[in-house]
């Protein structure tokens, strides 16, 4: 096993660490700076590190640990790196876990997070990295995650990235885009894995049902209420929660919800007895909440709690590599070959997806396959049978103008109510502003009524 250098100025925590990694029989090194850290690292001594973020006294800035970070993975791009990070350093830690650092750990860490930790980054180090890319090529597949564009593979890697830490994120962007199987993987990839994950639509519940959903209920606390109720994050204690639709959660759930993120603690309703959890939160929504909070509709304190890592999932029109591999995959899902009755695409039907704008995302390409499975003649699926056929619109007649006029309607009141801002009229619509732009000039809304951006 290769020896772990400590990189710490204060000798009672250098001790600390050393006598944690000593108990398990893994060898240590102790730096109390960044020059005899380097020094160390240029002689291949070791192969792994932890490292502190701050190393002259009275520096809280983590500026110090950021430079022997990059320092460390410009002499050895492979090394891995481990952060020892009080709070106020958090961010900058999280930012150089995107940049590749191993993992972090809080002050007063965990023991027995910090051992598994150094085990996982010595075990890369010895060439079981190849093991690990597969591992999470394999958590993207499970998740039904499909990442061909580079928009979407962006999107796949920092979420990897994150996994590993136990920082709340914040999955972002228009209806239908897969955000909650980007959450799905997020908890995959992560070493809460084995724990459970419990998803809840935040935006669904009213104040009155809140508390007892979230933090269970005591018989008795509310009408009808005869037996103790389990809450949300009681159920998840060590594992993951979801809670989805954050945006449309009310004030008052809001004020609630932010308790328990600052703390871990709460009480069940009809209780006095404090009770505290381990759960990790990850939120989606396809509101703006900068709006939101400016709008006087969203706390900036819950979103600082609930963003420290964003991760925006993007329109499926911003993505279109993934089109057709998306189409493949539910075709697979909804349709699996038996007896030779396996169902493909025709020339013409992956030629009708490519050209289509696809204002309900993922969500809609997926029901739009599921249509084409029902209503297909035979194996071979062809535009109108996935509701992209030429002779629709001919078809349609009125019914069509009809259909029209109501989308110009809703897209010209929805750019009078983001008050001219085209980005704030895309995110209600739920749909890119390239997309947005495309069905104006569909619709043949002329550029002088376009709102100024």
């Amino acid at each position: 096993m290769g020896s772990v250098l400590i990189v710490e100025d204060q000798a009672t925590v250098a001790r600390a660490l050393a006598l944690a990694l000593d108990l398990e029989g893994i060898p240590c090194l102790i730096a109390n700076g960044p020059v005899a850290a380097l020094a160390l690292v240029e002689r291949g001594a070791v192969d792994a590190v932890i490292q502190d973020m701050n190393f002259s006294p009275g520096e809280t800035s983590g500026r110090e640990g950021v430079e022997l970070f990059r320092e460390i993975r410009r002499r050895d791009p492979d090394m891995p790196v481990l952060l020892v990070t009080a709070w106020a350093s958090l961010e900058t830690a999280v930012r150089l876990m995107q940049e590749g650092a191993a993992d972090y750990l809080e002050k007063p860490w965990d023991d027995e997070r910090l051992v598994t930790g150094v085990r996982r980054a010595l075990a890369r180090r010895a060439g079981r990295g190849s093991d690990q890319r597969l591992d999470e090529a394999d958590q993207v597949e499970r998740c039904g995650v499909v990442c061909v564009s580079p928009a979407m593979r962006a999107v796949v890697e920092l979420a990897l990235k994150v996994a590993r830490a136990d920082v709340p994120v914040l999955i972002t962007g228009p209806n239908g885009t897969g955000k909650e199987r980007v959450a799905d993987l997020v908890h995959a990839a992560s070493r809460r894995c084995e724990r459970a994950f419990v998803k809840v639509n935040a935006g669904a519940l009213p104040d009155t049902l809140l508390e007892a959903e979230l933090f269970g209920a005591e018989p008795g606390a509310y009408t009808g209420s005869e037996t103790r109720r389990v809450g949300r994050f009681e159920t998840a204690d060590g594992g993951s929660l979801l809670l989805d639709e954050i945006g449309t959660l009310s004030l008052t759930g809001q004020t609630k919800l932010l308790r328990v993120l600052q703390t871990g603690e709460f009480e069940r309703l009809g209780s006095s007895r404090t009770q505290k959890v381990d759960v990790r939160v990850l939120a989606a929504t396809n509101s703006d909440l900068e709006r939101a909070i400016a709008e006087g509709r969203f706390r900036e304190d819950l979103l600082f709690r609930l963003n420290v890592i964003e991760l925006r999932v993007p329109a499926l029109a911003d993505r279109r590599e993934d089109i057709l591999p998306l189409a493949e995959l539910f075709l697979a899902e909804l349709a699996p070959a038996h007896a030779g009755s396996a169902r493909r695409l025709s020339e013409a039907g992956r030629r009708a997806l490519l050209a289509y704008d696809w204002p309900g995302n993922v969500r809609e390409l997926r029901n739009r396959i599921q249509r084409a499975i029902l209503v297909a003649a035979g194996s071979v699926i062809d535009p109108v049978d996935l509701g992209l056929g030429p002779d629709e619109p001919r078809a349609a007649g009125i019914a069509l103008e009809t259909d029209e006029r109501t989308e110009r309607d809703r897209l010209v009141a929805a750019l009078e109510r983001a008050g001219g801002v085209v980005a704030h009229a895309a995110e209600e619509l739920g749909i890119s502003r390239q997309a947005l732009y495309r069905r104006m000039a569909r619709l043949g809304l002329e550029l002088e009524r376009r709102p100024k951006r």
